[in-house]
């Protein structure tokens, strides 16, 4: 924006107004008495889905990277905004500009690092892109939507991406180093939903599977995560226009469309595209208090397993037969994060509560008993009158 003040209008780490965005974006802002929108956000649906056919080289099976290649091809954007490897490190993002839906094959994958796609905005703009798409994670999107009304573009397809609790590539090598003894031939990790990390390798190995009990957790520095990503209150992207995750997909990919032109973007998709209703199973209760008493243990460090080495492969076993899965996991993982964001803004940051907690983390928490002290919350969350942009019809 060339605008340093734009920083304080954007930022969702300083005074987010969620029912104002959600209502710019989807023209509805998120029923906290709906239990869906209240931890998932506004929503016309939510599916399990994949691609019939993978594509080479995808994280999952390339839903993401495809809508974007399908928008270009179609001829509603001039330019797609979202991040590339680094020619010197593959886990490095490096923001792109992508024209050429052939292009998009060179964006699959996960990327671990912070990577400014925003800073791209100006160039785009600048080279006379009027209708673009942005594939972002949960901050990146908010700040779009705040500034979006000021951009000048005449449209704007925004598909996101839930929180990955992001670290610096540095610090993530560390933790390859930690999971492999050689690092350098690892092509590929994900944590997916059946409670274990998949690593790949290009060095002609087999995959391999680390159960998350068995993950090196302990051995990683207290702030291997920064405050702003233990703080994160939009773990599943409310204000995309469509989001594209794993965590209630059951080994698919999990589709929240939010409004029209999410919609819109998935019908891009038709015949390729093999969907099922989400299943929920299990009982996330235990695990979710586990978590709040091994966070409050840490008092600000990684939350840290008091379990005993000998019982950890058995509920490694166990974990994903009997534990949450589905949209059980889903709402396993928004509770986490909701919990994580109260306890270290108490501990490190207490008057920043009131401005950076929103109402939808409040309602999550509340059946546990978490709810806001004196001083915590803001006045009822009117929502304000929304930027003056088109609808997302």
């Amino acid at each position: 924006m060339g605008d340093g003040r734009a920083c304080g209008r954007a930022c969702q780490f300083i005074q987010p107004d969620y029912p104002a965005l959600e209502i710019a974006s989807h023209g509805t802002s998120a029923d906290l008495s709906h239990p869906d929108q209240r931890f998932f956000g506004p929503h016309h649906a939510m599916l399990r889905a994949r691609l019939t056919q993978a594509a080479p080289g995808a994280q999952w099976s390339g839903i993401t990277t495809t809508l974007a290649a399908r928008l270009l091809e179609s001829g509603a954007i001039d330019a797609v905004l979202t991040v590339a490897p680094d020619p010197d490190d593959r886990w490095k993002p490096l923001p792109v500009i992508v024209t050429d839906p052939a292009q998009m094959a060179a964006c699959r994958g996960m990327r671990m690092g912070f990577g400014p796609t925003l800073a791209l905005l100006e160039p785009a703009r600048d080279a006379g892109h009027k209708r673009i798409a942005l594939i972002g994670i949960p901050c990146q999107v908010h700040a779009l939507r705040a500034l979006e009304s000021e951009l000048g573009f005449e449209r704007i397809y925004v598909i996101g991406t839930p929180c990955s609790d992001n670290t610096t590539t540095e610090n993530f090598h560390s933790f390859l180093k930690l999971l492999d003894p050689n690092p350098e031939t690892v092509s590929y990790l994900e944590f997916r939903a059946d409670y274990r990390v998949e690593l790949r390798f290009d060095d002609g190995r087999s995959p391999k599977t680390v159960p998350f009990l068995k993950l090196p957790i302990s051995k990683l520095p207290a702030d291997f995560f920064p405050m702003t990503c233990k703080t994160c209150v939009d773990y599943t992207n409310r204000l995309a226009d469509i989001t594209v995750g794993y965590m209630a997909g059951e080994g698919d990919q999990w589709v929240i469309v939010r409004n029209a032109r999410g919609a819109e973007m998935l019908e891009l998709l038709a015949g390729q595209l093999h969907t099922a209703p989400l299943g929920s199973k299990g009982n996330r209760t235990g695990a979710v208090k586990g978590f709040l008493q091994n966070t409050e243990r840490a008092a600000g460090g990684l939350p840290l397993r008091a379990m005993p080495d000998w019982l950890r492969p058995v509920v490694a076993f166990l974990q994903p037969r009997i534990g949450p899965r589905g949209l059980e996991f889903a709402r396993a993982r928004v509770e986490m994060k909701a919990i994580e964001t109260v306890l270290h803004l108490r501990r490190a940051f207490p008057a920043r509560i009131k401005n950076m907690v929103p109402a939808h983390v409040w309602a999550v928490l509340a059946p546990m008993g978490i709810t806001p002290s004196q001083g915590e919350q803001r006045g009822p969350e009117t929502p304000a009158v929304p930027p003056t942009m088109p609808p997302t019809a």
